[in-house]
């Protein structure tokens, strides 16, 4: 389990909260809070905290357990990934701030407490998802596809969605694991305190950005607090990333959003995309303001157009660790989708040894 917190230390959690001076938060804010954006949390439920209260919408159950809404979480790891993208605290600057603070999270309930999960169950998560509009996915678990999965996924990204999930844990995972490795996922590691590819998270062609993983508080159950490890977090604080831009770039395409998180990234390891860091460490501040060139002629501007406006079990790859943190099962799904073939494009120059444009800053 992870480790759980009092409601008494609010203040104290925010001290702790070392990847917000780490990504600088406090100057994105000033740029963008999410507002507008939704972020499906497809996981464990997400119990509903004084630190998310106004934030949460009603959801879905897809399994049995629960309420029926998708806000009740018997484990804390679905909370936990809820706090991290849309957690607003509490007042003199006390409890869990997420990334995106004005974001609401739609909750789904798809995976079991301690338990393997099932594929199908995740995919009537995102199904219900696009239905809501949503237009962020994010899954922090890594496991088994089918065929209703898969189709789910593409519809997601076809309805202009960016989904985002988690690459996996070490020693449990040793590649990067699935949804992640979909075409059209954001595929996301970890990194540690320094800045440095965080031990627990899997290296692989796949991964595209990375995000704090090592010691992240976050919200809880029973109003308390969680300490987690993994890249569980990482995606989840992704998640947010991508609700930031998407509310201060409304009119830009899933695949623009998504373009402006890697091209902006600051570059670690070896020059250009690796396997460890991807494109390299989100830039919170630099996705929001860079003058980035768009992918090409199939996407559309920033600015508002004239005159208006058969799977295998799932194992959780967040929380601490291999001592086991997070939720047995599904967590949430990040999709991302261009109009026309712009993602695609995107997809195909990742692919290749053919890095986005760094931005000077």
């Amino acid at each position: 389990m992870p480790t759980e917190t009092p409601k008494a230390n609010q203040t104290a959690i925010r001290q702790d909260q070392w990847h917000l001076d780490f990504l600088n938060t406090e100057k994105a804010h000033k740029l963008s809070q999410g507002e507008g954006s939704i972020v499906a949390v497809l996981d464990t439920g997400v119990a509903p905290h004084p630190d998310l209260r106004g934030n949460l919408l009603t959801g879905i159950d897809t399994i049995a357990g629960g309420t029926g809404d998708g806000r009740n979480d018997r484990d804390s790891h679905g909370t936990g990934m809820a706090g991290l993208v849309a957690g607003h605290g509490q007042k003199n600057r006390t409890g869990a701030l997420g990334i995106a603070p004005k974001a609401k999270i739609l909750p789904i309930l798809c995976s079991p407490s301690r338990g393997d999960g099932d594929p199908d169950a995740l995919a009537e998560g995102i199904k219900f998802a696009i239905a809501r509009n949503a237009n962020i996915v994010s899954i922090s678990s890594v496991g088994g596809s089918s065929p209703y999965l898969d189709r789910m996924i593409t519809q997601a990204l076809a309805s202009n969605i960016i989904v985002v999930a988690a690459a996996g844990n070490s020693p449990e995972d040793t590649r990067v694991g699935f949804p992640a490795t979909a075409s059209g996922v954001i595929a996301v590691g970890g990194v540690d305190r320094n800045g440095k590819h965080a031990s627990i998270s899997v290296s692989g062609p796949e991964i595209d950005v990375v995000a704090p993983a090592v010691d992240i508080y976050s919200t809880s159950i029973d109003g308390k607090y969680r300490k987690g490890t993994g890249t569980s977090d990482a995606t989840a604080i992704v998640a947010g990333a991508a609700a930031l831009v998407r509310s201060k770039y409304p009119y830009l395409p899933a695949a623009e959003v998504v373009h402006r998180l890697t091209a902006t990234a600051v570059d670690k390891g070896p020059p250009g995309r690796d396997d460890e860091y991807g494109y390299g460490v989100i830039d919170l501040v630099a996705a929001l303001t860079a003058d980035v060139p768009p992918l090409g002629f199939e996407s559309a501007t920033a600015v508002p157009p004239s005159g208006g406006a058969t799977g295998a079990a799932a194992r959780p790859a967040g929380g601490d660790g291999g001592r086991g943190a997070a939720a047995r099962g599904w967590a949430t799904l990040g999709v991302i989708v261009a109009a026309g073939c712009g993602f695609l494009v995107w997809r195909r120059r990742r692919r290749a040894d053919d890095p986005p444009p760094r931005i000077s800053r």
